[in-house]
């Protein structure tokens, strides 16, 4: 990124830094039950709720004690049951419809983020009919209070119940866009973990390893305060203790809980703090093929952790010895590397792939384009990247076929005999290494790009 860029986006990031303590950021008081979820609602006159949520839910029944509760207090449900993963824009027009159509006063999303999501811009597109939702694309395009707003988690990773913004992707472009005002943030949510029992393991390990980034990215970033530091830290340290107990175990209740404690802390520190490029990256992917947003958190974190380095060296090691990660006497480097191992062998614990598929050369530059747009200059970054430097991360979590491999490898072997022996060694392991399966190709990069030190190396020493 050239330099007058970066004095923008570090001139506009401590400007919302600075702001922070005068902005109308809510943190409500969970609620424990749904049966005072119910009570509340009746406590305020509301006669028929928007029960936002997917069809899964309603088939294995998970919201029918809340139903029952809303019903034996005189309380009507309209389901809308249609939420997919990564809501669109037509999603949300739906939602926003049978509201209109059913006379609903009140609405409860009940799910994960994407019910969560779309429950909010629905809300937006209420209180805003005339402007669409590309248009609240951003920071403060709202501005109006939502339709009382109930948020019910089934899954303890997206934090989703105490933040400010709504993701939804666009059904045409296929761009995936936040919109945040903090009017979306829930006026209430119910955390009850309950609702999270059973969930199946890939589910627990991708939303867990979420709530892992929005911790990480939140504390990382340059515009953390006391509060932020004290939730994420939090967070960290649950997920440490229990996100793996919980993926063995679905109905181990202690571990549960702790997780959706977890999700809310994080919650709290990004909803203030921000996220990262991690969440710019994985957005583009999701709007693009569909790829669930934890998982793309989860693959992507540990290279954005290595790509950062010493820019965030001090502030990771920080927090991860203030979350017991690591031993405190441990030095910030060995932290931060600590660390980033652990989340790739907590990656590998509950099978959660170092790639994602699907990922094609010619749409990197628009998911890159797209992700430099939401990032820069909102994200406080340790280290600011534009879309071109940003478009290396989409090839490092790329998954490519045996016949890109032995390529890279043949290509990697003719700059090795140009310069030596002890170059071609290197690439010999490179090759090796790319006959055996699927991590081949960086490793025949990492290799090639050795070589390429080597050769530089041997030229300046020519010359001298």
């Amino acid at each position: 990124m050239n330099s007058l860029r970066k004095l923008w986006c570090r001139t506009y990031q401590t400007c919302f830094r600075l702001a922070i303590p005068l902005l109308p950021y809510r943190e409500h008081k969970p609620l424990g039950s749904f049966e005072e979820a119910a009570g509340l609602l009746q406590q305020q006159g509301k006669r028929r709720v928007l029960l936002v949520t997917d069809a899964t839910i309603m088939r294995l029944g998970l919201a029918d004690q809340l139903i029952d509760n809303l019903k034996s207090r005189g309380i009507q449900v309209s389901v809308f049951d249609e939420v997919v993963p990564n809501p669109t824009v037509s999603n949300v027009e739906a939602a926003r419809e049978r509201y209109l159509q059913e006379g609903c006063d009140a609405i409860v999303a009940f799910g994960g983020g994407s019910a969560m999501d779309c429950a909010k811009a629905a809300g937006a597109r209420i209180v805003r009919p005339r402007k669409p939702v590309q248009k609240m694309r951003g920071i403060l395009k709202v501005l109006r209070p939502l339709p009382l707003l109930i948020a019910v988690p089934t899954t303890a990773g997206t934090g989703s119940e105490t933040t400010l913004a709504a993701v939804i992707t666009d059904d045409e472009t296929h761009y995936k866009y936040p919109i945040n005002d903090f009017a979306l943030i829930p006026r209430y949510a119910v955390l009850d973990y309950r609702t999270t029992l059973g969930l199946p393991p890939h589910t627990t390990a991708t939303t867990g390893m979420d709530a892992l980034v929005h911790a990480v990215e939140a504390y990382i970033g340059r515009s953390t305060t006391r509060d932020t530091r004290a939730n994420a830290i939090e967070a960290v340290r649950e997920i440490h203790s229990y996100l793996l107990r919980a993926y063995r175990d679905g109905h181990d209740a202690e571990a549960r809980e702790h997780m959706l404690r977890a999700a809310y802390c994080a919650g709290l520190a990004f909803t203030k703090s921000y996220v990262g490029y991690v969440h710019a990256v994985a957005h583009s992917l999701g709007g693009q093929y569909g790829i669930a947003h934890g998982l793309a958190n989860a693959v992507l974190l540990p290279y954005f952790l290595d790509e950062y380095a010493e820019s965030c060296e001090h502030r990771l090691a920080e927090l991860v010895r203030r979350a017991g990660v690591v031993p405190q006497a441990m030095n910030d480097r060995d932290a931060a590397r600590a660390f980033t191992q652990w989340v790739r062998e907590m990656n590998a614990a509950m099978d959660i792939p170092t790639t994602l598929p699907g990922i094609r050369d010619e749409d990197i530059p628009l998911m890159a384009a797209h992700a430099d747009a939401e990032g820069n200059p909102l994200y406080p970054v340790p280290k600011l990247m534009d879309a071109h430097e940003l478009e290396h991360m989409y090839h490092m979590v790329q998954e490519h076929s045996e016949a890109e491999c032995a390529e890279v490898a043949e290509s990697t072997a003719r700059i090795s005999a140009a310069i030596g022996q002890s170059a071609a060694e290197t690439t010999h392991l490179a090759v090796r290494s790319a006959s055996l399966a699927a991590l081949p190709l960086r490793i025949a990069l990492a290799a090639r790009r050795r070589v390429r030190r080597i050769a530089r190396r041997a030229r300046q020493t020519l010359r001298r």
